[in-house]
């Protein structure tokens, strides 16, 4: 039902901007006025007005992601076990996936007891500037509150929603980094790893 009524105000939009371009090149006309300079010059204004906002999003999400995301291992499981001999073996999963949460749905924090030496720790915060939205997902030794691993993503969206005038403006949705689906399920495989024994 949404599809047709996004359909219907887009082809308005433009036959409006098409209206207003015409309009313009005729008082260029009337006036000696450049028709080249008034055209194109309503053209872009009609096209900013939905549009201004994407070019900017595009390049802020890249650079961020470029910049800042990716999954790092700063210790892997057989260098944790050598630190801690014989530990492994006595960890078992917690059932039901218990965890805390601090905050509400945009920014917060959600702790996940994986058992009673690891937790998993995934922190949301956005929106940031043009529409974007962190993700950290953290790998802690309860015992040390040492990180073993970290992995952290961009996107211009949110659950509830995509990015720019409440999710209209679709154009703008991106869910995640390039390669950051990829990187989620090699994090995910990782941190697995520590959960323990399931009993």
């Amino acid at each position: 039902m949404i599809g047709p009524i996004v359909l219907g105000v887009a082809l308005l939009y433009f036959l409006i901007s098409f209206a207003i371009v015409r309009v313009a090149i005729g008082y260029a006309r009337k006036n000696g006025k450049s028709t080249k300079h008034w055209g194109w010059g309503a053209a872009l204004v009609m096209y900013m007005i939905p549009f201004w906002d994407w070019i900017p999003t595009v390049v802020t999400h890249q650079f961020y992601c470029a910049k800042d995301s990716g999954f790092w291992v700063y210790k892997t499981l057989d260098q944790w076990k050598a630190e801690n001999p014989g530990v492994m073996e006595t960890l078992v999963a917690n059932k039901g996936y218990p965890s805390s949460h601090e905050g509400d749905t945009a920014n917060y924090t959600t702790t996940n007891f994986l058992n009673s030496r690891f937790n998993l720790v995934v922190k949301q915060r956005g929106p940031l500037f043009l529409h974007r939205w962190l993700r950290e997902d953290s790998l802690i030794d309860a015992k040390t509150n040492e990180t073993l691993a970290r992995y952290v993503d961009f996107s211009t969206s949110h659950v509830r929603g995509q990015a720019g005038w409440s999710g209209w403006k679709f154009w703008l949705h991106s869910r995640d980094c390039i390669g950051g689906l990829d990187k989620a399920i090699e994090s995910g495989n990782f941190m697995n790893q520590f959960r323990g024994a399931e009993k």
